[in-house]
């Protein structure tokens, strides 16, 4: 087949790819990409649009007398006349390397999805057709009530095809929308946010948002400072996901059992089995929760600690990583698994804490005798991975309770907390909620987490920011 021929297929392209490489191995991953969004400001929109591209990665292995190789490329806006040198770049990138640390026989055996032939899933302004109309009904009564709002909504699609020279053909489609509406007072000097995670923008209200949202511009007409301490702070799921994220991505099994990371054991080995928290939480990733479903196979376009192009298209099954509050798996590629005698467990493309609460956030508050009332995180840091002591600060509203009633804004903090901590020190957990992580949401949107009592958060230092 020559190159010329014409070639626009994401599993043409695949196949092509395929059936030019000349190495030992071949996996090639074609990522097919649409997304639609609108922004808007000051009550009213200001722009919309729509993309599409496509992003092949081909990874070939060469085996040789120590061992197999990999060699892995990837480009976009691939054309019918770049799949040849992409081809070859990733073979000479193979050969030119030496052994692969992760090396693994490729994945075999796995049904080929039934819809690998069809043209990749699309997304379009479409999608907002409901929404849009209610965001105009939201300007409108921010308005009326002397606010402003400003914020986006994006939608992607992304068509995913993997194909593997030991036979695997394998799709998933996977659908991601985020919505971030902020408030602001005309004067600028208050501001509060709310954001969601959604599929398809069905099931998210923007007028819903506004209405939260005038209640926390009221509640910052009072301003209270505050100085550094600690505090009973309410940390609503938004701010747990982005939290409990960044533990998730602090724990590959190799790094603990090479004494690395809050999960090594002093001494030796790792604290798999240990009780992180008195309350019976449960950490879970599902492929198939409802609303937060991820692809149901692993999709690796680099090699890491957590990660392993050699296990592209092994199944994903659902994992708890916690377990009524003990430590119960780690994460592990298949070499990571054999390096350290512990379970398989592929990565996370989601993220659900539950603690069998029951509780609303607004319920919890009114249980409060006094504390803080978080918003959200932002500009999180690692400062310490034997602790996994992270530093941030709170945005766009901290808010004081007394006797159950939130009394007024205070002043933004520095905090300094490990979220493994956090869960040692959790005194009560609310309902588990689907939720947007604000910090992370350019690369982790599936979460759902209760909002979490902290009876002594460390806001260590009073921060001047927004």
């Amino acid at each position: 087949m020559s190159s010329s021929i014409r070639i626009t297929k994401p599993h043409e392209v695949v196949e092509r790819a395929l059936e030019l490489s000349t190495a030992d191995g071949c996996v090639v991953i074609a990522d097919e990409g649409s997304s639609a969004n609108l922004r808007w400001a000051g009550n009213a929109l200001t722009t919309n649009g729509v993309t599409r591209g496509r992003t092949l990665t081909v990874i070939a292995t060469v085996d040789g007398k120590e061992g197999t190789a990999s060699g892995v490329v990837s480009r976009s806006a691939v054309t019918a006349d770049d799949l040849e040198p992409l081809v070859r770049a990733a073979e000479a990138a193979a050969r030119g390397a030496g052994p692969a640390e992760d090396a693994q026989q490729l994945i075999t055996g796995t049904p080929a999805s039934p819809d690998f032939t069809d043209a990749p899933a699309e997304t379009s302004s479409a999608v907002f057709a409901d929404f849009a109309p209610a965001l105009g009904e939201a300007f409108a009564r921010a308005r009326e009530g002397g606010r402003e709002l400003y914020g986006f909504a994006n939608h992607e699609l992304v068509s995913t095809y993997v194909g593997t020279s030991t036979g695997l053909r394998l799709r998933h489609d996977q659908p991601n929308g985020t919505l971030e509406l902020n408030a602001k007072s005309p004067d600028r000097q208050r501001s509060a946010w709310a954001g969601r995670s959604t599929r398809d923008f069905k099931d998210v209200d923007p007028t819903v948002l506004d209405a939260e949202l005038a209640v926390r511009l009221g509640w910052a007409e009072r301003k209270i400072d505050l100085p550094a301490g600690r505090y009973e702070t309410l940390l609503p799921p938004t701010a747990v996901a982005d939290l409990l994220i960044y533990q998730m991505w602090s724990a590959a099994a190799r790094d603990a059992v090479e004494g690395r990371t809050v999960f090594s054991k002093p001494g030796g080995g790792t604290r798999l089995g240990e009780k992180l928290s008195g309350l019976p939480l449960s950490l879970r990733s599902d492929p198939n929760a409802p609303g937060l479903e991820s692809a149901p196979f692993v999709i690796a376009h680099s090699s890491g600690d957590d990660a392993s192009v050699f296990d592209n298209g092994l199944p994903v099954p659902a994992t708890e990583w916690i377990a009524d509050g003990h430590l119960n798996r780690l994460s592990t590629t298949r070499h990571t698994a054999g390096l350290t005698g512990m379970e398989l467990s592929p990565g996370f493309g989601n993220l659900i804490l539950d603690a069998g609460g029951e509780k609303s956030l607004e319920e919890m508050v009114a249980s409060t005798e006094r504390g803080l009332l978080l918003t959200c995180l932002w500009y999180i840091r690692e400062v310490d991975p034997a602790t996994l002591l992270l530093t941030g600060l709170t945005r766009d509203g901290v808010y004081l309770v007394e006797n159950g009633q939130v009394v007024g804004e205070v002043n933004n903090f520095r905090f300094n907390e490990s979220p493994v901590d956090l869960l040692s020190r959790a005194s009560e957990a609310g309902r588990t909620e689907k939720t947007l992580p604000r910090e992370w949401s350019d690369w982790f949107t599936r979460a759902a987490m209760p909002a979490l009592r902290i009876p002594d958060f460390n806001m260590s230092s009073v921060s001047k920011g927004v």
